[in-house]
């Protein structure tokens, strides 16, 4: 049996496709560029949506909303998770 990895819906026969064309458009010397792009573009959107969180934070925490609910949401996802990955892995290991 073959496994193919999925990433967003997206098979390995369409990515290798992708990535071919983007080969073909850009030129292979040109894709180590792209990607460093790509990379700080995504650091910078991901510092943008930290600073975001933390001035809501501040500013909740300023005008006496509590923000508590949102902590003891992420900490029973976060045991959620933990249980799944702990599920996964045992059947993944009979598998």
């Amino acid at each position: 049996m073959i496994q193919a990895s999925i990433l967003l819906f997206i098979g390995t026969t369409e990515i290798m496709f992708i990535l071919f064309i983007v080969v073909m458009v850009f030129g292979a010397d040109k894709i180590p560029e792209i990607a460093k792009g790509l990379g700080k573009g995504m650091r910078m959107l991901k510092d943008a949506s930290n600073d975001i969180k933390t001035e809501i934070t501040k500013s909740a925490e300023k005008n006496g909303i509590d923000t508590s609910i949102t902590k003891d949401v992420q900490d029973e996802l976060n045991k959620v998770k933990d249980d799944l990955e702990d599920f996964t892995g045992s059947v993944r290991r009979k598998m």
